[in-house]
């Protein structure tokens, strides 16, 4: 589905619902939920996009492999740009990806699918060879490619 008819849906379903609850609870009650929930999601926001980024580092500082953290981050930017798109659907879903349980599950999926892509695709070796050049005078250093490939 192209994204811009997924964003038309999305904004479609965004007016339904304001709507719908506006007749329900009153307008002034739905702009003021509309202000909590999306305050309560950059709240959340700020703290979970801290701790992923601890995450990380403390992956990349213990060497271990950073892909479940670099995932949250990813997931976490997502809902960054869900709490910004006003609307109650985009907000429960932001909030959805910034709860650890439940992003721990989508990050799961998006791991095991990146496992299954990685997989199907045949390996490629790439070689680079090269020497370190010390120069006789200082200087600039000028680097000369030759590529085996192409005449």
């Amino acid at each position: 589905m192209p994204v811009f008819v997924l964003l038309l849906v999305m904004m479609l379903a965004e007016i339904a619902v304001i709507v719908a609850i506006g007749q329900a609870i009153g307008v002034l009650t739905t702009i003021l939920l509309l202000v909590v929930v999306s305050v309560v999601g950059v709240a959340m926001l700020r703290r979970q996009g801290t701790r992923t980024l601890t995450a990380f580092s403390d992956a990349v500082r213990n060497r271990r492999d950073p892909s479940p953290e670099m995932v949250d981050g990813m997931l976490v930017g997502v809902s960054a740009a869900l709490v910004l798109f006003p609307g109650f659907v985009s907000d429960v879903l932001a909030l959805l990806l910034l709860f650890p349980p439940t992003r721990a599950v989508v990050r799961r999926r998006v791991l095991r699918r990146a496992d299954a892509r990685r997989a199907a695709r045949p390996q490629q070796v790439l070689v680079v060879d090269s020497e370190v050049v010390r120069p006789e005078r200082p200087g600039p250093i000028v680097i000369d490619s030759v590529r085996e490939d192409r005449d």
